[in-house]
């Protein structure tokens, strides 16, 4: 039944009655649960059955990177023109899910709205939405617990052979000192290696550090194609800062650029027209520049987020917290069958469909005019050759159909 609401979310989906457009399609998909069932069902996903889910998830999430790891590999993340290799990559960060109506735990937020703060963790190689926790609106963006929380989870979705080098990206919601010494204990793991990037308050120790910076320090810094970004230019402020309570290896990097017309500048940056933002890592190798657009990267999970809404986080259906989360859990499954689709499926012939943001996947894919005919005791699904994307479909059925069965 879960899995029934997981493919409804995916397929577009926004309230649990929505599970009678799958219901009218049987021959295609079987049983499939009613609505009153699914209310019944959700509202029995218990904290110990969340992680019974978790743990199914996991199981999956090995199948399906086995079967990357044998073809052209897991993908690798993309940065300033190059990739990084075999590390994976985690962005952690939260969002603002707006609620019209009372609801468990709903609450005035930052942002002078009513609803939910959920946590979430993507990774950035595939596109796959980890893990979540749902919290109240009032929750803070900087709660160490919860961050720690939601990675240790995400963490362990990651198939053990692929959590050897882990890169942890957040903005500066996670540059707080129980998160970062959380961090850097993980390295203690063997044969483990984390590290992070984290954005990092301009406050005024730093803002005395930038006076101190010599103009002849300051390097060019790089744009997405890993060419030189004019008006930008970075340093490293770790020298100049007393770090000793930070953890050992912190490094402290600081971008300044010239902001465009109209931005509102705070009186130490109007002082000499630049906006400053900084950020920490303890990579110790790598040129500046690279550092820091490795870090800007970390933006991408802003259309992980519109994406996840889009999949059934834009709105919750219940009054009850619990059966909330429950939800928040399938929409991370759906998430996820939707990235598997695009990873798996839409390769060779269907490739055109692998850049598809989930609107426009389900308008070419998931929601193309065929009809199901029956001959020779044979089942025939019938996409008129007129279908723009018909041959991509059809390799993607085939792609999908060629997955070996998870033993």
């Amino acid at each position: 039944m879960l899995v029934d609401v997981a493919v409804m979310l995916a397929d577009g989906g926004e309230a649990i009655a929505d599970i009678d457009v799958l219901r009218h399609q049987a021959p295609v998909l079987g049983a499939v649960a009613s609505p009153p069932t699914v209310w019944r069902t959700l509202n029995a996903v218990t904290p110990g059955r969340l992680k019974q889910i978790a743990v199914a998830r996991a199981r999956a999430r090995r199948h399906v990177w086995s079967q990357l790891a044998a073809g052209d590999g897991i993908p690798a993340s993309k940065v300033a023109g190059t990739d990084l290799g075999d590390v994976v990559v985690l962005d952690v960060d939260a969002t603002i899910v707006v609620t019209h109506s009372e609801k468990q735990n709903a609450a005035a937020t930052f942002k002078r709205t009513f609803g939910f703060h959920p946590l979430g963790v993507w990774c950035d190689n595939t596109t796959e939405f980890l893990a979540a926790t749902l919290r109240a609106g009032n929750a803070g963006s900087n709660t160490a617990a919860d961050h720690i929380e939601v990675l240790t989870q995400a963490i362990a979705q990651v198939p053990a052979k692929h959590r050897k080098k882990l890169l942890i990206r957040s903005d500066g919601a996670g540059a707080s000192h129980d998160l970062l010494d959380w961090l850097t204990e993980q390295n203690q793991v063997r044969g483990r290696s984390v590290e992070y990037s984290v954005g990092f308050a301009v406050t005024e120790k730093i803002r005395d550090a930038i006076k101190l910076v010599p103009k002849k320090v300051w390097t060019p810094a790089s744009d997405a194609d890993g060419g030189i970004r004019e008006g930008g230019d970075v340093a490293e402020l770790t020298g100049l800062l007393d770090l000793t309570k930070w953890p050992a290896g912190m490094r402290v990097i600081v971008r300044r650029e010239r902001p465009h017309p109209g931005a509102q500048l705070s009186l130490f940056e109007e002082r000499d027209g630049w906006r400053y933002q900084a950020f920490v890592t303890n990579t110790s190798t790598g040129q500046l520049a690279f550092l820091e657009a490795r870090h800007r990267a970390h933006a991408r999970v802003e259309d992980r987020i519109r994406h996840a809404k889009d999949t059934g986080m834009g709105r919750f259906p219940s009054r009850e917290f619990a059966i909330n989360q429950a939800w928040l859990t399938l929409t991370q499954v759906a998430a996820d069958l939707t990235a598997w689709t695009r990873l798996l499926g839409c390769v060779g012939d269907a490739a055109a469909l692998a850049a598809c943001e989930p609107k426009a996947l389900r308008y070419r894919f998931l929601h193309v005019p065929a009809r199901l005919t029956h001959s020779s005791r044979r089942r025939r699904l019938r996409i008129p050759e007129s279908w723009p994307w018909a041959a991509a479909v059809v390799a993607v059925f085939a792609n999908i159909a060629a997955i070996p069965p998870l033993s």
